[in-house]
């Protein structure tokens, strides 16, 4: 199976700049290939990825020839990450699923924007001794065209390195190594059932009682954010003062990034450790996040988020994940006797069945429940 490890890079000063012209020439091949690849659709073609890779490199060097000061698996990997978001979209389009956004409900690839998301891709040579563009020795790794580069930690996986995507957080660097591997990390613990019941007030409420926490320090990290977004609104365009201020916000963001990534990591590895059955809800977000007094602290938890870390790691694992209709009643039930109280309210934090006088937290009750309808089915 196909694993990443992503590290963080310590690179020189000559090895930033050249990260920075990578991911413009990456940008440049994107950009292109998307105006090109608009352009023939709209005059009756059939553009493909593969097509506009050739005509790039045709062009190259009379129109482009700054390309050539990085490697060519910089604009190619950008076009062929094109034609990947085009067959998604397309796909999603087919199957009618929506991305939720009203402008472009089926995600089809926009134009990419400096600084946003920054990062260029290097895939690596067939499996035999020497054509590795991309190789790892303890803390380094060998990039194309750039040599050796300080890695922060030793690679986890063992296995034939397929790609490495260099991308930039912040001021900081990062390599993202795919690697073809059969190594797990951890070892199972258990092999129980749960149900997981997600909230606002604690980011997930499992069936046997447990509560987890969020990031803990989201909270105050996120009442600077909004300070040092005044901040940089007040900033003249174009001054120094407002360049420092918006890398001090850049920071932050990644701060918050990674404290939300570590809560979510650390409760997932520990629920698929724990179960082979795991259970959870079918959550209508974006109808949720309509409710403003709840809106922030929806995208806070990060419930999509969530579930892809928690089925990826079933996959890797061998648990069983089941989803429970968005429409069953699993908080307004009683776990006890079936009875739904129609009139129960959100404020309402202990369940209490008028029926048989049942008494449990709300989100534990309604954990409950997700596990045993998943259970039934």
């Amino acid at each position: 199976m196909l694993k990443v490890h992503k590290i963080k890079l310590d690179p020189n000063i000559d090895q930033r700049k050249y990260f920075a012209k990578a991911c413009g020439v990456a940008r440049a091949a994107y950009n292109w290939a998307l105006s090109e690849w608009e352009k023939q659709y709209k005059d009756g073609g059939k553009p493909s990825e593969m097509v506009l890779r050739k005509k790039l490199n045709s062009i190259k060097a009379t129109e482009f020839p700054w390309m050539t000061e990085v490697t060519k698996n910089a604009p190619q990997q950008a076009i062929k990450n094109l034609g990947t978001a085009y067959t998604n979209a397309f796909r999603r389009m087919k199957q009618g699923q929506k991305t939720g956004s009203e402008t472009n409900p089926y995600g089809f690839p926009r134009p990419k924007r400096k600084f946003i998301n920054d990062s260029f891709r290097a895939d690596n040579g067939p499996q035999k001794k020497g054509a590795d563009a991309v190789s790892i020795q303890g803390k380094k790794i060998k990039l194309p065209k750039i040599g050796w580069v300080r890695m922060r930690e030793y690679l986890r996986f063992t296995g034939q390195i397929k790609s490495v995507t260099i991308s930039r957080q912040a001021d900081k660097w990062f390599a993202a190594i795919s690697i073809e591997t059969e190594d797990i990390l951890h070892q199972r613990k258990a092999k129980k059932s749960c149900g997981i019941d997600l909230g606002v007030k604690h980011l997930a409420t499992l069936s046997d009682g447990t509560k987890i926490e969020g990031a803990k320090s989201l909270e105050a990290l996120l009442k600077k954010k909004k300070r040092l977004q005044r901040e940089l609104c007040r900033r003249k365009k174009g001054s120094e003062n407002r360049s420092k201020t918006k890398l001090k916000l850049a920071k932050l963001e990644a701060q918050i990034s990674n404290a939300r990534n570590d809560a979510h990591h650390k409760a997932t590895t520990e629920i698929v450790l724990n179960n082979h059955t795991i259970a959870m809800e079918d959550l209508n977000v974006k109808g949720m996040v309509k409710n403003h007094k709840l809106a922030r602290r929806l995208n806070d938890q990060a419930f999509g988020e969530f579930k892809r870390l928690i089925e990826y790691k079933a996959d890797w694992y061998g648990s069983r994940v089941t989803q429970v209709d968005r429409f069953f009643p699993s908080s307004k039930t009683c776990n006890a006797c079936g009875h739904i109280k129609e009139d129960l309210k959100l404020s309402d934090r202990i369940f209490v069945c008028p029926v048989c006088d049942y008494k449990e937290d709300r989100d534990v009750n309604a954990a409950k429940n997700i596990k045993d309808n998943a259970v039934a089915a």
